[in-house]
């Protein structure tokens, strides 16, 4: 993957690694993974027949536009997503046969704000990013999904939505009509951090220790990513599987600010 520093600091590096795999049990892989510049994006397409893959190919090559650009605003990042949102439909109207296909998107973007460079994290769907910081790994997007819906009500418990019925069923996603309104968060860039961007089929395998354990004993974050694919696919792979490890080193981390990470989300539904 290309280098990039995501802060005004020449002493910080970005490094990333990407994986995917089909799994075991379906038959195309309807993922798309993009890890260009500083820009990382994971989509988890949905639909069959290929539909699925077409609409996450659109959303990573969308957003792949943004890495050509020197600089980002948050609103561009969102401006992406409903372009995304726009060709999906543009392609359907085209080939009737896509008729249905949606798909997640999530990921992480370097953009400027208050001068100075920041993450943006994003989400449409139930794909996850997950921020390490020293040994503490924690979920900073919130899945669109029917079981998360419940948990929050309290109809169902973490457990229960393990194996509930309508567990892999979104509530948000890119190829509607109507465009859903994206989670946007933006906060500043931390020395020594890593991130994991996934796909559902590696979150609904992997527990977050598991997650954990694999980003803390993996230093190379390509590796990283094939070990957290290969672990999801040998714990079961009953989906397609993806995953993104980003980490941002050098600097100095003593004047991290705890109050400037962004808000987490409801925890992982598998801790």
């Amino acid at each position: 993957m290309n280098p990039a520093a995501p802060a005004q600091d020449p002493g910080l590096t970005l490094r990333a690694g990407a994986a995917t795999d089909v799994g075991r049990v379906r038959r195309h892989n309807e993922d798309s993974v993009l890890a260009r510049g500083s820009v990382f994006v994971v989509a988890d397409g949905m639909g069959g027949h290929a539909a699925g893959e077409v609409a996450s190919r659109i959303v990573t090559e969308t957003l792949g536009e943004l890495a050509e650009r020197p600089r980002l605003r948050p609103e561009d990042v969102v401006a992406a997503l409903t372009l995304a949102n726009t060709r999906i439909l543009q392609s359907v109207a085209r080939h009737p046969e896509q008729t249905g296909m949606g798909t997640t998107a999530t990921g992480l973007v370097v953009v400027s704000a208050g001068g100075s460079d920041h993450w943006a994290v994003f989400n449409v769907g139930d794909s996850r990013v997950y921020r390490l910081i020293g040994e503490e790994l924690s979920l900073l997007t919130v899945d669109h999904s029917e079981v998360r819906e419940m948990v929050d009500a309290g109809l169902i418990t973490e457990e229960q939505a393990l194996r509930h019925p309508l567990r892999n069923v979104v509530t948000r996603s890119l190829g509607t009509e109507t465009m859903p309104t994206p989670d946007l968060w933006v906060f500043p860039p931390h020395p020594g951090e890593r991130f994991v961007i996934c796909s559902d089929g590696l979150s609904n395998e992997l527990s977050l220790q598991d997650i954990r354990r694999v980003v803390l004993e993996v230093e190379e974050p390509q590796q990283a990513a094939e070990a957290l694919v290969r672990a999801a696919v040998d714990a079961g792979g009953r989906d397609n599987v993806t995953a993104i490890v980003v980490a941002l080193d050098g600097g100095d981390d003593e004047d991290f600010d705890a109050d400037t990470a962004p808000r987490s989300g409801p925890g992982d539904q598998r801790d």
